[in-house]
């Protein structure tokens, strides 16, 4: 008899969360091929990552240590409106978009991994899928895993009927190399998880490796982020870019445009500790509105959605990576063994998806607790760059 052949598996989307399917599906046998919508080098939409076990695990399996990705903090400071710390012992590892992307997709070198690949069609026969894209590339498989975020065409093409929706708030994002800022910001940064908070607003701020992967001292990035209550009728003025390109759901560093620039700093200065208001001042700003996505159906057809594509998590629980991880590690668990012509392992994915659905509905709430706590996207929080 001969023996079946490798089930072939389509994988929409090649940010982290593409890249740890598609070596989670070569775990466990499959053949995985990875199809990214971007057609040059992808923006870094995300910027600091927190170190999570669902990570670790994978660069373990793939022979990396997480601590030769990341870098090591000792303590958490609180700063207070006029400056001052308060600072506790709390050990963390650190890693960034690139740095984690870089580690996962070099070792996929042999694997297709297309670019410019907008999914247009999903269409399924028998047990087989077609995938086709804009750029009318077809290509076929036997299952299609949709890791295109949170805007996700997989979802919409499998019928998916739910939409984002505004969760009330943006994050102004900075990461900016070390070597550029000046030594006493320098020295209070390091080390340390760096945070405050005030009635509408949140601010963190933590070193991780630097643009190719350096974790030496000088040659590593500080990563901030700025949660800031905005009324939905300001987005679209905030999001208006110096090139004219329209954006909707992030606004890339070099974009923003002088007058939105100028409104930042004012605000910084007036609403946030010294420290963080100058690093405002010295960045080279980016910007995401932040969504919710409620939770969704994981499973279709021979097709399957993980990470933000099925769901999303608000960012204060450091878990929308680590998330999409266990997604896709549980997924190809449930596949493990099945082979082309055969049934679907139809029992194991509905437990798949259940389990999954049930972690996604926890973090959400608990990401929303801890928004609420800042009054982030709250009906009583204050709210800023307010143009009424």
């Amino acid at each position: 008899m001969q023996p079946s052949k490798a089930v072939k598996v389509l994988i929409v989307g090649g940010s982290v969360g593409g890249l740890a399917a598609a070596h989670e599906m070569r775990a466990v046998g499959a053949e995985a091929a990875v199809y990214e919508r971007s057609a040059g080098r992808m923006e870094a939409r995300g910027a600091g990552v927190v170190m999570q076990p669902e990570v670790e695990a994978l660069l373990v399996r793939l022979r990396m240590s997480a601590r030769a990705v990341s870098v090591e903090l000792w303590e958490r400071q609180q700063l207070h409106l006029h400056g001052r710390a308060t600072r506790y012992e709390a050990p963390q590892l650190m890693t960034a978009w690139d740095t984690l992307y870089r580690a996962l997709r070099e070792p996929l070198a042999g694997v297709c991994y297309r670019l410019d690949s907008a999914l247009r069609r999903v269409r399924v026969e028998g047990s087989e899928v077609t995938a086709e894209f804009a750029d009318g590339y077809t290509t076929q498989g036997h299952f299609l895993v949709g890791a295109d975020g949170i805007g996700s065409a997989t979802r919409r093409l499998l019928g998916g009927n739910v939409r984002p929706s505004y969760a009330g708030y943006v994050a102004w994002r900075g990461l900016e190399p070390e070597a550029a800022l000046p030594g006493d910001l320098l020295e209070l940064l390091t080390g340390r998880f760096t945070f405050f908070g005030s009635d509408g607003m949140q601010m963190l701020c933590y070193l991780v490796p630097g643009p190719e992967g350096e974790l030496t001292e000088g040659s590593r990035r500080v990563n901030w982020v700025w949660y800031v209550n905005v009324p939905e009728r300001d987005l679209p003025r905030l999001l208006a870019s110096r090139s004219g390109k329209p954006y909707t759901t992030f606004l890339p560093p070099g974009e923003m445009v002088l007058d939105t620039a100028a409104e930042l700093a004012v605000t910084a200065e007036a609403s946030l500790p010294p420290q963080f208001a100058e690093l405002v001042r010295r960045s080279d700003v980016f910007m995401q509105p932040v969504f919710d996505l409620p939770p969704h159906r994981m499973v279709a057809d021979h097709a399957a959605l993980i990470g933000d594509a099925a769901g999303t998590v608000r960012p204060h629980t450091a878990s929308g990576t680590s998330k999409a991880f266990a997604d896709a590690a549980g997924l190809a668990a449930a596949l493990r063994g099945w082979a082309p012509g055969q049934d679907l392992p139809g029992g194991r994915l509905a437990d798949w998806e259940q389990e999954r659905l049930l972690r996604l509905v926890s973090l959400s709430r608990a990401g929303i607790g801890l928004a609420d706590q800042s009054s982030l996207g709250t009906v009583d929080g204050r709210r800023y760059f307010d143009s009424a």
